[in-house]
């Protein structure tokens, strides 16, 4: 869930914790309108995603799903954390 309703462009993600491969994302609009969003990308430990460039300009985000596959189960929990831009 995305705490505060703000309009973004652009989404980029940091990965701490552990190393993990986001294969894709899935960002549902207020509109109810959801936006797949094909990542494909193995991220180390600490290191940071692509800019993520939204359909449709400025959107109001609801949720945000990630679908990604954990690379360091045996050292850790990945903790993923969004950054939005307008």
């Amino acid at each position: 869930m995305v705490g505060k309703h703000d309009n973004f462009r652009r989404l980029k993600f940091k990965v701490t914790g552990a190393p993990l491969n986001m294969m894709r994302m899935v960002v549902t609009y207020d509109s109810g309108s959801p936006e797949r969003i094909e990542v494909k990308q193995n991220i180390k430990q600490g290191g940071e995603s692509r800019v993520i460039d939204l359909k449709g300009g400025k959107r109001s985000i609801r949720t945000i799903e990630f679908w990604f596959d954990a690379k360091g189960f045996l050292t850790g929990q990945a903790d993923v954390t969004v950054f939005g831009m307008h």
